[in-house]
């Protein structure tokens, strides 16, 4: 029998304790993965300026990587850090005001209307991470349209000052391989975090048998995890490559 409740909380956690609890606490696949998405955003808009794009990207980086990460941990948590949780509020608080900030400043400087995202922003990573309004908003539809959609137009937006057709068409895509994701990582959730014991036997076509525990319900979905990881970040590597 394997015992499913002693391995890490995701593939990507380290050995709990100290630094290393920080260190899972940022999701880096996942977080670079949505990072991807702004970055191919803004390399949509017809000139990119790298300043802007950059600046985005590091708005993001502190609200989802760091902000919104910090929020989920604190409602049950799932990572099983030991993170106090003031220190919780306080990277969340602050990473989220860094962000708003950023974004308030780039709207002054550049087009007043993106100061609209800000807000906008603000209301997805409370909403979707504290599950408010009953946990309406804690969904596969609005973690597709969250950390998916709302990234890509964001970079488009930021970079161009304006909103095109081929943002919403990214933006499709971005929600589209969201939902995907969730889909994949919501299993896998599901047995490291909830399955007490995993106790299974195949039977193949000849006669023989298979034992498996709980890595073998999960070991395909986290595969494919990694490798859609890579392949968006790849995507957002090489259209930077080709604006360059």
């Amino acid at each position: 029998m394997a015992d499913a409740r002693t391995e890490r909380p995701t593939f990507y956690a380290l050995s709990p304790g100290g630094w290393r609890d920080y260190v899972t606490l940022l999701h880096l696949p996942y977080t670079a993965w949505h990072l991807s998405y702004v970055v191919i955003g803004g390399c949509l808009a017809p000139i990119v300026a790298w300043g802007r794009l950059g600046a985005t990207v590091t708005a993001f980086a502190l609200a989802v990587g760091i902000g919104a990460h910090a929020l989920d941990e604190l409602r049950g948590r799932p990572l099983r850090t030991s993170i106090p949780d003031r220190v919780l509020v306080a990277l969340a608080a602050i990473s989220i005001a860094a962000a708003c900030a950023i974004g308030v400043a780039g709207a002054i400087a550049f087009r007043a209307w993106l100061a609209l995202l800000v807000p906008l922003g603000v209301f997805l990573v409370l909403a979707y991470n504290l599950e408010l309004l009953r946990g309406r908003l804690h969904t596969d539809l609005w973690f597709g349209l969250a950390w998916g959609g709302f990234p890509v137009v964001c970079g488009y937006a930021a970079v161009s000052g304006e909103l095109a057709p081929v943002t919403f068409l990214a933006a499709a895509f971005a929600v589209l391989l969201s939902l995907a994701q969730r889909v994949l990582s919501s299993h896998v959730r599901h047995v490291r975090r909830r399955v007490a014991a995993v106790d299974g036997e195949l039977e193949l076509l000849d006669g023989s048998r298979e034992r498996f525990g709980a890595e073998r319900l999960i070991v395909t979905e986290e595969r494919a995890l990694r490798l859609l990881t890579t392949a968006t970040v790849v995507l957002a590597a090489a259209l930077v490559a080709f604006r360059m």
